[in-house]
C-alpha cells in the first residue's frame, strides 16, 4: 500500500476507502469525517493535480490611497506610532481628513489643495509641539505611567538640587572627603601617617 502515502495520487477518500475495503483499516477507526463526506460529496473531487481556478484578482483602492501615497513621497521621515495609543489620530489621518475638509469647499485645483493640506498639517503640528512643552509623552499601561512618574520625579529632583545655594554643596564635598577617609571603619589617613 505504499501507493496510499502519495499525496499526488488520488484523494483522501479515495484512499481510506481503499484501506477499509482491503480491511488495513477496521470499520470502526474510520475517521469521522468519512460518512460525513460520502453523505454530501463536494461537487468538484479536491484532487492534486484539478487546474486552480482562474478567478482575477480585484485592486482595492480607496479615494484616499493617492492622496496618501504622495503624502508619504513627500515626507522624508516617516511619523513613529505607538500602536499602543489608538486615540491619538497619526499624521496621515490628519492629513488626509485637512485635505477632504479642502477639496469639498472646491476652490483650488488638486495641487493646491495637497500643498495646502501640507501647510495646515505643519502648522497643526508645531502648534501641538507649542502646547506640548516639555512634558513627557503619556503611555496607557500602569508601566508606562510609573516610569514617567520615575522621570519628572528625577527631573525635579535634578531642578532642586541645581538651584540649591554653593555653600551646601560644599559641605557635602567635605562631608564626602571625611567618609572618604575611614573606609570599613579605619581612618586611612592616620593608619599612613608615621
Amino acid at each position: 500500500m505504499a501507493q496510499s502515502r502519495l499525496e499526488k495520487i488520488g484523494t483522501i477518500y479515495t484512499r481510506v476507502a481503499g484501506l477499509l475495503k482491503t480491511g488495513a483499516m477496521k470499520p470502526e477507526d474510520k475517521p469521522i469525517w468519512y460518512d460525513l463526506y460520502e453523505a454530501f460529496p463536494p461537487k468538484l473531487e479536491p484532487r492534486f493535480d484539478r487546474p486552480a481556478p482562474n478567478i482575477p484578482i480585484r485592486n482595492i483602492f480607496y479615494a484616499e490611497d493617492v492622496i496618501r501615497a504622495k503624502f508619504h513621497k513627500s515626507q522624508k521621515q516617516p511619523e513613529m506610532i505607538s500602536l499602543f495609543d489608538q486615540k491619538r489620530e497619526t499624521q496621515v489621518q490628519q492629513f488626509v481628513k485637512i485635505y477632504d475638509n479642502l477639496k469639498s469647499q472646491g476652490a483650488l485645483d488638486d495641487e493646491k489643495v495637497f500643498e495646502t493640506a501640507v501647510e495646515l498639517l505643519n502648522e497643526k503640528r508645531a502648534q501641538a509641539k507649542t502646547e506640548e512643552g516639555d512634558t513627557f509623552p503619556e503611555v496607557h499601561s500602569d508601566e508606562g505611567d510609573t516610569l514617567t512618574k520615575a522621570f519628572t520625579e528625577a527631573k525635579e529632583a535634578q531642578m532642586k538640587t541645581i538651584q540649591k545655594p554653593k555653600a551646601e554643596t560644599t559641605d557635602r564635598k567635605a562631608d564626602k572627603t571625611r567618609r572618604n577617609r575611614q573606609i570599613g571603619g579605619i581612618d586611612v589617613q592616620n593608619l599612613f601617617k608615621d
